[in-house]
């Protein structure tokens, strides 16, 4: 069975109320797929070097894919624009109901496209491929969850206080603010435009029904798969401390004592139930609190747990919980937090605060969300803005002015250069050498560079397509070749390689155009001191080991010393007539 497959644009004005409907270009279709391609290259085309991101130039796209709501697990949208936090580019991910029924009351569309800004708040409502600009009225001010709560027949995606106060780390919420669209500040995108909400009316396709099922098969096969039904994604605290590897109290140890309490065992002696009904991806462990229900993820134990010191699961999913509520992103505001309390023990900032006191900690996340005092106001630009205010610099690390995940690379070379290397910042998800590097004595640089390519290839590909960001590890194989035959669009795995390689590169060209170059690529001198305390004690991160390390990567990029991709890649990825008179290139790449 063969279905349709989206190919328009559907943009929405919020600065004149005009809504229209657009045709992608078939050879930008071909060239991107969707989703994180099909934004980076309109979001390339859109904007120009330099625009604020919080002005009304900039422009924020929800995206699907050709795959989008056909795969099996959930289906998933990408939210795309220039990032207030970093500057850069920035693709964030979210899923849920609200991304089902995006998918389907987008009709012929692959995405939407928002620019301008609203005279007074909005919402965008999505319904059978159209969409309708009304006035938000009372919802201003209001929490995520009480905004999705106020459309009981429809999925939201909003933001809460923080979107609305522009926090650099504010996000998207959905499903009840249960799901994120966290890192980056793409919430403060949406504030910053006065859109509240995006309301969608559809339903989630129900075609390929028979290869959906064969493919959850496999996935219950798979090791990723095996992990998340055992255990969803709070193992990673388990596994972090276990290796070393656990960002704890500001980074400043690789183990904390009481992850037992934080972590898988804690979640299974208090949950009732888990995430999803569908023993495929049954997902996290659903707690009960005084608000209603939780879910904690990985993110959460790691950052608000670990990092801050708290010891008490009751206590680490207040915060989270409060977090979900107030719409931030957990990893950037437990690491925010941590730089206070750092800060306040080094006499940096005068206020009084200490690890593991989690009252203290959620009463400064609610002045960070709402921009409520001094200290919070400035804390809500992240780490980097906090340093430039106060000093307290080489306390807490960030990469291109992102707060980095609670992996401590200092533990893993490859995960080292995987952050320095990261599109949008200091960011896991783009590749994760640190899940089999911390078990092999064997790995060389050349191994190093050639995984971290090859993640960082293969995922820009499969969130073009959209998948799962678990159930996508059974894509691997082919890249989704058989599904997009499936969908009516040819290719075979090696162009879909190129495809991932392409819009890795359009989105590095973006990165340049915007001034960032071999500088940004770096890591923070804080991970030149070594760890303490368990299996990674005494390691750092040697700098003349990580320059060559970054080195090797640019050779197999094809990019120059200053970390520029050069004219020959361009025209053999066919980005050439495509780069613009403001876009930096260089002529020729390292040799090695």
């Amino acid at each position: 069975m063969t279905t349709v497959t989206p190919d328009r644009m559907l943009r929405v004005n919020l600065s004149t109320g005009m809504v229209e409907s657009e045709q992608v270009p078939a050879h930008w279709l071909r060239r991107f797929v969707g989703g994180k391609g099909i934004g980076a290259r309109y979001l390339y085309e859109e904007l120009d070097a330099g625009t604020d991101p919080l002005g009304p130039n900039n422009a924020l796209l929800f995206m699907t894919g050709p795959l989008s709501g056909l795969l099996p697990g959930e289906p998933r949208y990408a939210a795309v624009t220039k990032s207030p936090l970093t500057g850069a580019f920035l693709d964030s991910y979210s899923g849920g109901e609200f991304a089902a029924s995006f998918t389907g009351a987008l009709g012929d569309h692959l995405g939407l496209l928002v620019n301008g800004c609203a005279a007074e708040p909005a919402i965008i409502e999505l319904e059978d491929g159209d969409a309708t600009v009304t006035p938000a009225e009372d919802l201003w001010g209001r929490d995520a969850v009480d905004t999705c709560d106020a459309f009981p027949d429809a999925a939201v995606a909003c933001v809460g206080s923080a979107g609305e106060h522009r926090v650099g780390f504010a996000t998207i919420a959905s499903d009840g603010a249960e799901h994120h669209a966290g890192r980056g500040g793409a919430g403060a995108v949406m504030g910053a435009k006065r859109l509240k909400a995006v309301v969608a009316n559809g339903d989630r396709p129900d075609e390929l029904p028979d290869l959906r099922a064969e493919y959850a098969d496999r996935y219950q096969e798979n090791d990723v798969g095996k992990w998340q039904r055992a255990s969803g994604t709070l193992e990673t605290v388990d596994f972090a401390n276990e290796v070393g590897i656990l960002s704890t109290r500001g980074w400043q140890e690789g183990q904390f004592e009481e992850t037992d309490n934080i972590g898988i065992e804690a979640a299974h002696e208090v949950a009732n139930e888990r995430e999803h009904d569908d023993d495929t991806l049954p997902g996290g462990f659903r707690i009960e609190t005084e608000n209603g229900t939780y879910v904690p993820r990985g993110a959460t134990a790691m950052s608000l747990g670990a990092e801050l010191g708290v010891d008490e699961f009751d206590a680490m999913t207040i915060l989270g919980e409060t977090c979900d509520r107030l719409g931030v992103d957990v990893i950037s505001v437990g690491n925010v937090v941590a730089w206070a309390i750092r800060a306040s023990q080094n006499d940096v900032i005068d206020r009084e605060l200490d690890f593991g006191d989690a009252e203290a900690a959620r009463t400064l996340i609610e002045e960070i969300a709402t921009r409520a005092t001094p200290l919070g106001d400035v804390l809500a630009d992240g780490v980097a803005a906090a340093v430039s205010a106060f000093g307290g610099e080489n306390l807490i690390p960030t990469v291109k002015a992102m707060e980095l995940p609670a992996y401590d690379p200092r533990g893993s070379m490859g995960m080292a250069l995987a952050y320095a290397t990261s599109d949008r910042g200091g960011c896991h998800r783009r590749a994760r050498p640190v899940e089999t590097e911390v078990f092999s004595k064997e790995w060389t640089d050349e191994d190093r560079v050639r995984i971290v390519v090859t993640e960082q290839n293969v995922r820009s590909v499969l969130w073009s397509l959209i998948a799962d960001d678990f159930m996508g590890e059974v894509l691997w194989e082919d890249l989704g070749a058989e599904w997009l035959a499936a969908v009516g669009r040819e290719y075979d795995s090696s162009a879909l390689w190129t495809v991932g390689e392409r819009v890795w590169t359009l989105i590095r060209l973006f990165n340049v155009r915007e001034g960032f170059s071999k500088e940004e690529d770096a890591l923070p001198d804080v991970f030149t001191k070594p760890l303490s305390g368990g299996p990674t004690d005494g390691h750092s991160i040697d700098p003349a080991a990580f320059e060559s390390l970054r080195e090797r990567y640019y050779v197999a990029r094809g990019w120059s010393d200053s970390g520029r991709p050069t004219r020959a890649l361009l025209d053999r990825l066919d980005l050439t007539a495509a780069v613009d008179d403001q876009t930096p290139v260089a002529d020729h790449s390292i040799e090695r």
